[in-house]
């Protein structure tokens, strides 16, 4: 199948707003991080805003907001503070998962399906104010359709169970996963939706995934910045672009 263009890669740079909360102090500034990762290739930085607050804070989102010259895309919970919180903003994309205050990263997708009434009134103001709504999914065809009806431009298929099978040496189960997403991917464009991809991709599970020509982006976050303990951010994103533009290839 011929590639639809060129893969764009995000840069979730959250865990530098970890490592800063764990001292309380005013470093590392996370948009130093993102205009590294700008100036090393990225196309874009993504930023989650959670409810509590445990890595990005409201301060980061203005100061991404205004400091940066690539897209900005907003992660945020289906909340009615969020979104203020993004119509004030008013970032390129934003970016709707599942959120609970339990868990240490985003687990599993969004249940649009279930949720389609609400989440259609959700995103209708945040389409008004020049936003892309993405939805970060499974690959079941019910939450790509879903996702469809409701008026999402976008769906970001979670990569994480492939990541995670891949790291625990399951490759069959892995490779079911693989084509899930593959199928998700085809399935999402027919609709119209433009597909995007993440979580947990590693510089071990990226190509596979990169190599799907549905998909236009992949974000990426903590394996890119905990790379960059060992060789630098730059380093670690020029790596990383290097090996998502070979699969494409």
């Amino acid at each position: 199948m011929k590639a639809l263009g060129r893969l764009r890669l995000g840069v979730n740079i959250d865990h530098v707003a970890t490592v800063r909360n764990a001292r309380g102090s005013a470093y590392p500034d996370p948009l130093r991080a993102a205009l590294m990762a700008e100036e090393a290739g990225a196309d874009g930085i993504t930023a989650h805003l959670r409810e509590d607050r445990r890595h990005i804070s409201d301060r980061d989102i203005e100061a991404l907001s205004q400091g940066l010259g690539i897209p900005l895309n907003l992660e945020m919970a289906a909340t009615a503070e969020m979104q203020a919180i993004a119509l004030r903003h008013r970032p390129h994309a934003v970016c709707l998962v599942p959120e609970k205050r339990e868990e240490r990263t985003t687990e599993g997708g969004l249940d649009v399906a279930s949720d389609q009434n609400r989440l259609a009134d959700f995103i209708a103001p945040l389409r008004e104010a020049g936003c892309r709504v993405s939805m970060f999914i499974g690959h079941d065809p019910r939450q790509i359709e879903a996702s469809a009806r409701i008026g999402a431009a976008v769906v970001e298929l979670h990569t994480g169970a492939y990541c995670d099978l891949h790291h625990e040496g399951r490759f069959a189960e892995r490779d079911q996963e693989l084509a899930g997403l593959r199928a998700g991917a085809a399935l999402a464009h027919s609709l119209g939706l433009e597909v995007h991809a993440g979580h947990g991709l590693t510089y071990d599970t990226v190509g596979p995934v990169a190599a799907f020509p549905e998909v236009m982006e992949l974000n990426i976050g903590h394996f890119l910045i905990a790379e960059a303990i060992f060789r630098g951010l730059s380093a670690s994103i020029v790596e990383m672009r290097r090996l998502m533009d070979a699969a494409r290839a």
